[in-house]
């Protein structure tokens, strides 16, 4: 069984992968049909991606401070 820092660690790696798999689809996308919607749409995905991967960090870090393992 997970634990809940374990599930939390999972969920965002998870989260990641798909914005950052749906911003390539949507700048691939973009390359294909000229759609400027769909390629800011895919740049917010990425971005979000790489704040998410940000927030992981600072929870792995928040946790180890507060020594919940």
């Amino acid at each position: 069984m997970l634990s809940l820092r374990s599930f939390h660690i999972f969920f965002i790696v998870i989260a990641v992968v798909a914005a950052d798999l749906f911003g390539a689809w949507a700048v691939r996308e973009f390359m294909q049909t000229g759609d400027r919607l769909i390629l800011a749409i895919g740049l917010v995905a990425l971005v979000g991606g790489f704040g998410l991967v940000g927030y992981g960090i600072w929870f792995v870090n928040k946790l180890d401070r507060a020594h919940i393992h």
